[in-house]
């Protein structure tokens, strides 16, 4: 009978320590931050102190994908205490989507117009050259 109890015992104690060890690995985890994204351009873009370095300021506005992100801190970083931190985004295109799903091609393949042409010459193809050069 007193080996019962005892018995008893340390597996109350071991279940206690498991389900404690448990909850202190769930809680660690849900502190640190989400690195991962379901988007494969995953990207982060660089937040720095008003007081950050030079290197640092170089870096604003520009994302890079998560993958190819610089270190922190930056290698050129002469701040005695490195304030810098990433934003993560879930895509590293910025600004102004020029596709327009409704546009000319097709329902969600087009790419939208161009505010100017940027080509400086014709086109590559025979149709795009004078019929008189043929």
């Amino acid at each position: 009978m007193k080996y019962v109890v005892i018995l008893i015992l340390l597996v109350a104690v071991a279940a206690w320590y498991v389900r404690r060890r448990r909850s202190e690995t769930a809680t660690a985890e849900a502190d640190e931050p989400a690195l991962t994204s379901t988007s494969e351009f995953h990207a982060v873009s660089l937040r720095f102190p008003k007081n950050a370095c030079a290197a640092a300021k170089a870096l604003a506005g520009q994302r890079f994908l998560a993958a190819a992100a610089p270190r922190l801190p930056l290698p050129e970083c002469d701040a005695p205490q490195c304030g810098c931190s990433f934003k993560h985004h879930e895509d590293r295109r910025s600004g102004e989507d020029r596709r327009n799903p409704f546009g000319p091609g097709a329902i969600m393949r087009a790419t939208g117009r161009h505010k100017a042409e940027r080509r400086g010459g014709p086109g590559r193809r025979a149709t795009d050259r004078d019929e008189s050069a043929l």
